[in-house]
This record gives C-alpha cells, structure tokens and sequence, in this order.
C-alpha cells in the first residue's frame, strides 16, 4: 500500500486556483474515462435542474445555472463513475484479496466498476461470483440466526439517496436495531451536537444567495479550494459585492487566497482564458492545530471590552434579549480566560487577532464557514458554540448575509440524516414511523461509528453491512478497526468501485455491486429518480442518463427492499416490492414521516425542488426555551512535550474522500506521491533533518503509541509545532478512542506526533 517515493517530486504551489489548469484537468478525466459523447452529455446534466445531482460535495445550485455548472472535482467523480472499464470473475479470478490488499488505493480505484456480486467464503482466498438471490438469502438468513439484533450494524455513507436512506432505516429498525452509524459521526456530528443545543437546528442557517448580501465571510477549519470548489464562486460573488474574507486555518492554502472561475456567471467552462484571479482572503491568522476555540474566545474578549468603554456600540444587545438565552454565562467565561492562554493556544498574537476583530466590528453581517478542520477536534463542539456565541454577541443570524454555514462534504450526508440514519431517533420521528408502519421501533439508542468498531472488536457485532462508502479507510485507527472487520462473521459493501473495505474482510465477504448515481435506474420499463438534500437544505431531485454499465447492477433502493423482505417475511406488513417498484410511493410515507416533507412527490418535482424548515433562518430558534442559547465553556489546550508536533489529516486536489483520482496535488506543488509530511523550516532544522528526507512517525495517545513509516519530508508554510499528512495514509496513527466530547468525533486534525529519520534513502526531486 506504499507508493513509490522515487516518483514523487515537489514543486513550489501555484499562487491561484482553479483557473485554466481546473478546465483542462477535469477535461482530462471526463474525456479520458468516459470518451467525447459520454463526458459531454454528463457535464450538459450534471447539477441541472432535473439532471444528476452531482456524486461529489453536498454545496447548493444557485437558482440560475450556468451550461457547466460543477468543479474540477465534480467533473473528476463523474468521470470516475462513468468510467468504460469494469472488473469481474475473471478479474477476481486472477488476484487473491490478499494480492489486491498490497495494493494502494489509487489503483484500486483505477481497476473500474465491480461489475457482479461477488463473494468471499470463509476461508476462501479469492472473490468469486454469485447469484443475487444466493447472495440475498444468505444476508437475511445470518441475520435472522443472530442471539439479537442488536449483533448487526448497518453503516452509511453520503452518498445513499433520500429514497434508499429512508427504506434502509426502515428496514433495520423492523429487523429491531437503532445500530445505524454512519459518516456523519465520524465528520460533522460535532457540528449537529453544538448547533441542536445552541439554535434548535444542528445545519446551516443561511441560504446561497446570502453571500452576496453578506460584509464579511469568515472560513475556519476548512479549505474550499480542495474540499469544496464550487464554494470558491460563492466566495468571489461575496468579494465582487465588497465583501471581506478572513480565513483562519493552520496552512496557507491557495484556494483560501486567490481564485479564478472557471464558470464565470453567464459563460461556459472556457470562459477562464484571459480573466484575471479574484483575491479572496483579506487576513489570513495561521492559527496553531487545535487553537480555533482560543481564537474565538480572543475575538469575544476584545469586543467585551469595547463594549465595556462604549456601551450598547459593539453587541446588539436588543436582538441578545429578545432572541437569547445565557448572555451573562458567557461573559462570565469571557473573563476567566487569561490573554497569555488565547496566545499560547492559538499561536497567534494579540495583534493579529484585534486585526480580525476590527473587520468583525466594521460590518453589520457576516457568514462563517467551517468544516473538519473544527469539527474533528476534542472540543469541537464547545468551539462551534462559540462561533454561535460570537454570532449572537452581534445579532448576525436570521437575517440577509448573515449566519452560520457548517460546510458538509458528501454529496448527500446531511440528507440521509434527515430520512433517519441515525443510531439516535427524535421523539417526533419516532411517533411518525410507529404510526406510518404500524410497529414499535427499538427504544435503545444504537452505536455510532466509535462504538460499532468496538462492538466488533469484542465480537458483540457479528455482522457489519454497509451501504456506500469505504469504511476501513476512512476510520480512524486502521490497524484496531481492521481487526474489528476481521473478527465478524460476515461483512457486506454495496459498492461501485473496489475499495479498502472489500479487502479488509470479516470470516465471510459479500460485494453487492449497486448504479451509480449517473446511471439510468429503470424497474418494470419505467425510469426512476431520486432525491437529495443539500448543504442549505435545498431537496431536489436527481436523475440518471447513462446505461448502467452492467445489466448485474441493482439499485441501492431495490437492494435493501430485497433484503428487507427476505429478512423480516411476515414480521412485516411493508410492501416493499412495491416501493423498490415505484420510488413515488417512497416519497409518499417520507412526506408522511419526515417533518418538512409533506407533499414530497408534488414539490420534489418543481424544477430546484424545495426547502427544507429553516426557522433559524428566519430568527427563530426551536429549543426548549424558545431562544437560541448562548453556551459558555472553558479554554483547554493541549501543551507539547519537548520534541513533540501537532499533526493534522488532510486530503489532496486529486482525491474526494477516501476516494484517490491520481497521486498529485497541485494546491500543495506535490506530484506523484502521498505519503508526505508537510512542516515548518525551524521545525525540519531542529530534528536535524531536510526537506526531502525519509521519516517515520510515532503517534501518542494514553500511553500508547502508534507508527507509520516511509513519509517523506516537505517544507511548507505551516505553524511551528504543526504538521500535516494525508488520510488515509496518515489514519493509522489516530487513536480510535480519542474523540471529541459529546459527539464522538475522532480527533483526527489534532494528534500529538513525533518525526525520526528513516533508514530509507530517498530520490526526490525538489523542484522548488
């Protein structure tokens, strides 16, 4: 799984992103993957209204679209998926599992579309074809014969559509289980946990078009040039109607400073040759790993004491009792933090801070912006509280330009967590579904992604299915959550493209090859569709165009439904060949079930689809007071041993997720290898090592330590005391049982690490 470090050569960044290199790239991918005809009716359909929702970030489609309207990295998931090559018996056939596990996981990727279920017997040592129904019954009988249901987890990953999500949750709660993790726990529950207990609504609050009614954006704990392209248009828009932008994140990134359109409005994906970048960050705080929360906290201070020699100038104390709950809690924290602790935390200076508080104080709206960068930290959810806190303190939500934006990555995350894929079910959910299906769901709180790979470790979960997704890879601990997948009697991918997981398989393997999201989803002679929700809540359809590109493949919605009834027989009285049959009777018990769905099939069909309930939005805030809440915490930091680095996950341009479209990232001038560090010069100097070095890494947490070896060292503009390494590379040294407090998140951007030199001799070449 190691790449070849000869390969790799390092360059100096580019100084833009996106631009004409973002045009030809994602040409290179379309063309190359799927040929002329197919790549350009995709790109035609791809996030039009009607056409297929895009299988890359969950951003929202503005209202009027352009011809292209998708990124560099939406154009490399659809060529992705709508590749022409596809692997079967004969592929199975001539590697072992243990073969392809040796392999890393670009060319696993690169290998095409499983193209027929495939199974694994216990003892066996290559995949081997199988018949649905063979593969079917033997799901449904070895879970019929667990001691409880309780022994079976059933994971989710983004990419699952509303319609699926709903029927899967259904489906695991008649079997008599609330285990239903998903990706949710391991990126954004920290954002969920903070903003239900803080506004009543743990999603965003704003809608797109607030950007370009907004003074000022803030981004932290994110970079949108890599993870969320399309947000870089918005970005710009907020900048062309005067906007400010302050960025905090620990390494400079391009796509945080500078940018050029490659779909300027009312123009095609052309229209980048002769436009000059648009400058996009006007402050940019390097704040150390882990400081956000110091730096907020540093931001509330000062404007406290403002408002202290000019009352009623800085907080907008008729919306705070009006709308808010808490006000004195807060100011009382405020106090108790000592200024020598915001510095040490966050490495920044009093100066640079005041700096981003002046822009603060100057506007009378802002947006923030934040992702895993915040979200996967110990104290995550006090951190995102006081981005909510800050947001109160000067009445900036629920108006125009104004709110918080938590920026989600999978295309339809927060979607699936709407239709119920939770190990958790909300009291007015709950009642619904009792009272649409006629049954009693389990009342026991289920495992989220932490907890489901202890259960299998300790073998009280004996089955692990998932739908979509690749969840050795994109687990925290890989050595721990590799073992757990081992340990079960049977595990179960619902898959598209050969991944991690497959290879990582329990006593007994399955792979259930299922469409694409691009494909034509066709049952009884008639094309179906399905639904997402967005970032912004946004609900709208989605629908394939392309052939599927094997006649084995079955949708993800027929899937569980023929499970489902294979599984429960007469415990059930859902039709579920019927809804497999007809996904407009799907949407009929959503609109039914789901708060904010009524009348689903009428509105899912309105071209841009609907909205989902925003009460924030409209400054109401449903908590149990009534009012949003302001939530107090204490300043903790975590501080060094001599020698010691904090080390944060990222990922490259060339991959989504755990998904790796090539070896380069251009942002970052690396080509041609992954397993890289990036740290600071005084840091490389002080270990007595270079730039270009072998290096392995020891990671610490309670006692235990954790390695990875053969990274090769890279110079960059990162804080002193900060590294930075890809996942899932880099996930073997994230302790499994280091999460953050309340949601479980792994601590992933934020882990204690130490660099030795290597015995490897490497041959780099240093370019920049």
């Amino acid at each position: 799984m190691k790449d070849d470090a000869s390969k790799l050569k390092v360059t100096t960044p580019p100084t833009t992103s996106a631009g004409v290199h973002a045009v030809t790239n994602a040409l290179r991918h379309l063309y190359g993957k799927m040929g002329p005809v197919h790549a350009t009716r995709g790109m035609l359909a791809l996030n039009q209204k009607g056409g297929i929702d895009c299988q890359s970030c969950a951003w929202p489609d503005p209202e009027h679209r352009t011809i292209n309207e998708f990124c560099e990295n939406g154009a490399k998931a659809l060529a992705d998926e709508g590749t022409k090559k596809k692997i079967g018996a004969e592929f199975f056939a001539e590697h072992s599992v243990a073969e392809l596990a040796a392999r890393d996981d670009f060319w696993l990727n690169d290998q095409g579309r499983l193209a027929e279920p495939l199974i694994l017997r216990d003892g066996g040592t290559h995949y081997e074809p199988i018949e649905w129904t063979d593969a079917i019954e033997l799901i449904a009988g070895k879970l019929n014969s667990l001691a409880s249901p309780d022994e079976a987890v059933f994971y989710t990953s983004g990419r699952t559509s509303n319609e699926a999500a709903f029927l899967y949750q259904l489906f695991v709660r008649q079997f008599g289980t609330n285990n239903l993790p998903d990706c949710s726990n391991m990126c954004h529950e920290s954002t969920s946990v903070a903003l239900n207990e803080s506004i009543g609504l743990g999603k965003a609050t704003i809608r797109l078009e607030d950007f370009e009614k907004t003074d000022l954006v803030i981004v932290i704990g994110q970079n949108p040039g890599t993870n969320s392209p399309r947000m870089l248009s918005s970005l710009a828009a907020a900048k062309a109607a005067g906007a400010k932008m302050i960025a905090i994140n620990p390494l400079k990134e391009v796509g945080l400073t500078s940018f050029v359109d490659p779909n300027p409005q009312h123009g095609n994906l052309f229209g980048v040759l002769g436009l000059k970048p648009a400058k996009l960050a006007d402050l940019h705080l390097p704040v150390r790993i882990g400081g956000d929360m110091a730096v907020l906290k540093g931001l509330m201070k000062i404007m406290l004491e403002r408002e202290r020699k000019s009352p009623g100038t800085v907080f907008e104390h008729e919306f705070i009792t009006a709308k808010t709950s808490g006000y004195e809690d807060v100011i009382v924290s405020l106090d108790a933090i000592d200024w020598p602790d915001i510095i040490a935390a966050s490495g920044l200076t009093r100066e640079q801070i005041n700096e981003a508080a002046e822009l603060i104080l100057a506007v009378n709206s802002f947006i923030t912006c934040w992702a895993m960068g915040v979200t996967q930290h110990t104290d995550a959810v006090a951190t995102i509280q006081d981005i909510v806190n800050l947001h109160l303190l000067r009445g900036s939500i629920g108006k125009p330009g104004a709110g918080l934006c938590p920026v989600r990555g999978h295309s339809n995350v927060q979607g699936d967590r709407t239709m119920g894929i939770w190990e958790r079910m909300t009291p007015a959910f709950r009642e619904n579904l009792e009272r649409e299906f006629a049954f009693t769901a389990p009342a026991n709180d289920g495992l989220n992604t932490v907890e489901s790979i202890a259960a299998m470790a300790d073998g009280r979960a004996k089955v692990f299915f998932a739908m979509g997704g690749n969840f050795a890879a994109a687990s925290p601990d890989t050595e721990a959550v590799s073992a757990a997948l081992a340990n079960c009697d049977l595990t179960v991918q619902v898959i598209t493209k050969l991944n991690r997981t497959a290879l990582t398989p329990g006593k007994m393997s399955l792979i259930l090859p299922c469409l694409g999201r691009s494909e034509i989803d066709r049952r009884n002679g008639a094309e179906q569709f399905i639904s997402t929700e967005s970032t912004m809540l946004n609900v709208q359809m989605s629908k394939g165009i392309f052939e599927p590109i094997s006649e084995q493949l079955r949708s993800e919605t027929r899937i569980v439904s023929e499970l489902a009834k294979a599984t429960l027989d007469d415990r059930s009285t859902v039709d579920w060949e019927a809804m497999a049959a007809d996904y407009d009777l799907i949407r009929d018990r959503i609109s039914r079930v789901v708060p904010g769905c009524e009348d689903y099939n009428e509105r899912i069909r309105n071209p841009g689809g609907f909205y989902m309930p925003n009460p924030p939005n409209r400054g109401e805030f449903p908590t149990p007071s009534g009012t949003a809440l302001f939530r107090p915490s204490k300043l903790e930091y975590v501080k060094l041993e001599p020698g010691r680095l904090f080390l944060t996950t990222i990922r490259s341009h060339d991959q989504f997720n755990t998904t790796i479209y090539g070896l380069d990232d251009r942002y970052r001038g690396i080509d041609g290898g992954r397993r890289v560090i990036f740290m600071n010069a005084a840091d490389i100097e002080s270990r007595g090592l270079a730039a270009g070095q072998s290096v392995d890494i020891t990671s610490y947490f309670a006692d235990v330590e954790r390695h990875v070896e053969g990274f090769t060292v890279v110079l960059y503009d990162i804080p002193i005391d900060c590294a930075a390494a890809y996942f899932p590379e880099a996930n073997p040294l994230i302790p499994l049982t280091s999460v953050a407090k309340r949601s479980f998140t792994p601590t992933s951007k934020c882990v204690v690490i130490s660099v030795a030199a290597s015995d490897k001799s490497l041959d780099v070449d240093l370019r920049g």
